[in-house]
């Protein structure tokens, strides 16, 4: 029977404490050994998945080592050479205007505040958390991507459905020394289990929890919509 706990606390408590458990070794999935490095991979991972960006940054990252190297980068050629990741061209872009921007603003260094990198082209708060979290170690919030908010709606977390929204929500009712973790336990078990269109309840550690549940319920609370 999928009940959620009294509060809000107490569900994320029990979520949280038992997605430990199965994911204990859960962490960032992308590929990468500074901190440009890192903001590279997470601007390219928005709405592409880790797995392609790790397999194109691995030639891109023996190419371009520094701010300079995107500055200096034609923009066309580099769009080639990140070929095979989502909204490719697009994305070339952002990266030469970040090198540019860190190099004329920063000494070539990734800045580590919220203001400074939601400055850069194609980095919103959710890459911006990502970047100061794992690259800084400054966690001022929690990262929500699209495995974070379906999960959390489903889970009756939240009713929000912005990202932001979600963050600005969850944030009192998480643990702020569970932030970071949140996110990438949700993300795992998000692959794993949680899937968008066909979660595997029956096997989820979650299932009595969870007011989405399949087995018992009607509406995937994520969506609004009926379970087909």
């Amino acid at each position: 029977m999928g009940t959620p706990l009294d509060s809000r606390e107490a569900q994320v408590e029990e979520v949280i404490d038992r997605l430990h458990k199965e994911y204990p070794d859960s962490t960032i999935s992308l590929n990468f050994a500074t901190r440009l490095e890192l903001l590279v991979a997470v601007v390219l991972s928005a709405q592409c998945t880790d797995e392609r960006v790790n397999q194109v940054t691995e030639d891109l990252f023996e190419k371009y080592e520094s701010a300079e190297d995107y500055a200096a980068a034609d923009e066309e050629q580099l769009a080639e050479d990140i070929y095979g990741i989502t909204f490719h061209n697009n994305k070339a872009g952002y990266l030469k205007g970040i090198g540019e921007i860190l190099l004329e603003e920063h000494g070539g260094d990734v800045p580590d505040t919220m203001t400074a990198l939601t400055d850069l082209p194609g980095v919103g708060r959710k890459t911006a958390n990502v970047v100061l979290q794992h690259g800084h170690d400054v966690v001022e919030g929690i990262v929500v991507d699209t495995h974070v908010q379906r999960i959390t709606r489903r889970l009756g977390l939240t009713e929000e459905e912005r990202p932001e929204a979600i963050e600005e929500d969850l944030m009192p009712v998480v643990p702020e020394d569970e932030w970071q973790a949140f996110t990438h336990l949700l993300i795992s078990h998000g692959r794993a289990v949680c899937t968008a269109r066909n979660p595997d309840c029956t096997d989820c550690e979650l299932e009595d929890l969870c007011p989405s549940s399949k087995l018992d319920h009607d509406t995937d609370l994520a969506s609004g919509e009926v379970w087909s």
